[in-house]
C-alpha cells in the first residue's frame, strides 16, 4: 500500500493555477478551430502555452511529475509512484 503524502496549500495553489491555464488553452483551441485567422487569439494561445510550460516546470520541480510516458522528468529515486497524483486531488 502506498503512503499518502500530506499536501500543502502551495501544492493546491500551484495545481489550481496550472488547471486554470489548461482551461484557457482548451477554450482557445476550440475557438481557434473555428476562427483560425484571429491573430489576437493565436497570440493569447501562444502566451498561455508558454505560461503553462513554466507552471508545469515549477510544479514538477516542487511536487514531482504531472504526466508519465516521457512527458515529465523524474527525480531520483524514481518518484512516479509517490501519491497522490494530480488527478487524485
Amino acid at each position: 500500500m502506498q503512503q499518502q503524502h500530506t499536501l500543502s496549500d502551495d501544492y493546491y495553489r500551484c495545481l489550481l493555477e496550472l488547471q486554470t491555464v489548461d482551461f484557457v488553452l482548451v477554450e482557445l483551441t476550440l475557438y481557434l478551430d473555428t476562427h483560425p485567422g484571429d491573430e489576437q487569439a493565436v497570440r493569447q494561445f501562444n502566451e498561455n502555452a508558454k505560461r503553462r510550460a513554466q507552471l508545469a516546470y515549477q510544479f514538477e520541480s516542487k511536487f514531482g511529475p504531472l504526466m508519465q510516458f516521457g512527458h515529465s522528468f523524474s527525480g531520483f529515486p524514481w518518484n512516479w509512484p509517490q501519491t497522490p497524483w494530480p488527478w487524485q486531488v
